[in-house]
């Protein structure tokens, strides 16, 4: 029951209602826009783009925000058209990205805390982008251009931008905050130690040994699996339980809802699929901006409201069923063992240094 109650532990100061409505009001920009060209299936990266640039905000003088919200929507637009463009093909080399993009992000700490975390949420999107290219390319009915994905990731951060300059303008022109000023906001560089490059390391090799393992055995909804792993890889056992924890009981609700909202388009046809598919979509954007306002009020639900969410945008065009949801829930559980097991035995490994006898002289 400890536990259950750490799972669901709730933090009163990280409730921002005025944050997940500010997400939901521009969020209906890119919705709006994709009505009406009729392309939702680009919708997924206009919203990761738009919500991965408003946390990657540093906040300070306009101009270094604009600069460094532009580098990263550059770079992410970089690992987006990366990931579209290798999702169809040979999963060696998508194993191969995500050992790569994985360790960049990890050796990214030496340039502060901050640029650390940017660098994650690339990392993120990467793998997410892997597994919606690999989805679309075996979609018969649903086609997503390597090029117009590109458009709509910079779009969302373009939209981000232009906000803040909106913001700026009205505010007379002086220095803002970091919007989420829960975030590290740090820039101060750091050596890399050992440690730190073998954290790292490590955590490069298991998105890579779950990317083969979701996409070389073309597991049914596999990306969950890479996606697991990486949330729950901590650099503490304790704190690597925990997340996991909150992880996987939010997979859980997640998945369960997303298994019933999925299926009610399944007995839909003409104007009344189309007119269900649209109202399912503004249930994903509600979704989405609780996630945004619960963020820092309790991981369990705002992982439960992310899944339900993302799950929603993702299969709109393709009804689900209850073995969907429960593949997605199975590898959600394994990509969470696998991190358990690596940060376990990572966390053994200097003790046992530590025991091992002296070598004679």
């Amino acid at each position: 029951m400890s536990r259950l109650s750490k799972v669901f532990e709730l933090n009163p100061a990280g409730l921002n209602w005025p944050r997940g409505v500010m997400f939901l009001d521009i969020a209906l920009v890119p919705l709006i826009v994709f009505w009406a060209i009729g392309h939702e299936q680009y919708l997924l990266s206009a919203l990761f783009g738009l919500l991965f640039a408003w946390l990657a905000d540093p906040g300070g003088d306009y101009g270094y925000r604009a600069w460094h919200i532009a580098v990263f929507a550059v770079i992410g637009a970089g690992l987006t058209a990366l990931g579209f463009g290798i999702g169809g093909d040979a999963w060696g080399w998508m194993v191969l990205a995500a050992f790569a993009v994985t360790l960049a992000a990890g050796l990214a700490v030496a340039f502060g805390a901050h640029r650390f975390l940017t660098a994650v949420l690339l990392n993120v999107w990467f793998i997410i982008v892997l597994g919606y290219a690999f989805s679309l390319h075996h979609h018969a009915r649903i086609t997503g251009y390597t090029w117009a994905q590109v458009l709509a990731w910079a779009g969302g951060a373009a939209l981000w931008i232009a906000i803040t300059f909106i913001v700026w303008l009205i505010r007379g022109r002086e220095d803002r905050p970091q919007p989420v000023a829960e975030l590290p906001s740090d820039t101060a560089r750091r050596n890399l130690t050992p440690p730190l490059i073998m954290f790292a390391l490590i955590r490069a090799l298991v998105m890579a040994g779950t990317v083969a393992l979701a996409f070389g055995l073309n597991l049914s909804h596999g990306t969950w699996l890479p996606i697991a792993a990486m949330i729950a890889m901590k650099p503490s056992l304790d704190q690597a339980m925990l997340v996991s924890a909150q992880r996987l009981t939010g997979a859980l609700i997640g998945a369960a809802a997303a298994a019933l909202l999925l299926l009610l388009p399944a007995s839909e046809h003409g104007l009344r699929l189309f007119a269900v598919d649209l109202g399912l979509q503004v249930v994903a954007l509600v979704l989405l901006m609780h996630a945004v306002a619960i963020r820092f009020w309790n991981y369990a639900l705002y992982s439960a409201a992310i899944a339900m969410g993302v799950l929603i945008l993702v299969d709109i065009g393709q009804p689900s069923d209850y073995a969907a949801e429960g593949y997605r829930v199975l590898w959600t559980f394994c990509g969470v063992g696998i991190a358990l097991l690596v940060t376990l035995l990572a966390g053994l490994l200097p003790k046992h240094t530590d025991k091992a006898p002296p070598r004679s002289p």
